[in-house]
């Protein structure tokens, strides 16, 4: 997957405050669906759901260890959202850092004084 539709994928998916909540979940560690669904008010099936819109979206992995399957961050998932927002606040910062230092005090307007 490449990292601007990973991106794009991976902003959606974080849509939804339960894909959130598993995310932050795994951001402890790998967790199976049922370790995940202990921690949320939701049911293992809906937990299983998610988890599917996550992989798919490229923010977790699943790996089978004995009979179980365990979920974990996947890092180029994180990465591509990590370098879109300091990729965007970058470019605001120094759009905002631009418009500050053309305004010169000769031209600000001065303020009216007060009615009064």
């Amino acid at each position: 997957m490449a990292a601007e539709p990973l991106h794009r994928a991976a902003l959606d998916a974080l849509g939804d405050a339960n894909r959130r909540a598993i995310l932050e979940i795994l951001a402890g560690g790998a967790r199976s669906v049922q370790q995940i669904a202990d921690e949320l008010p939701f049911s293992r099936p809906a937990v299983s759901r998610h988890l599917r819109l996550l992989k798919d979206a490229g923010l977790v992995v699943d790996e089978a260890v004995g009979v179980r399957r365990l979920y974990a961050l996947r890092p180029d998932g994180v990465d591509a959202i990590r370098a879109y927002f300091e990729q965007v606040w970058g470019d605001a910062a120094a759009r905002f850092r631009l418009a500050a230092e053309n305004i010169s005090p000769e031209n600000a307007t001065p303020e009216e004084p007060p009615d009064g």
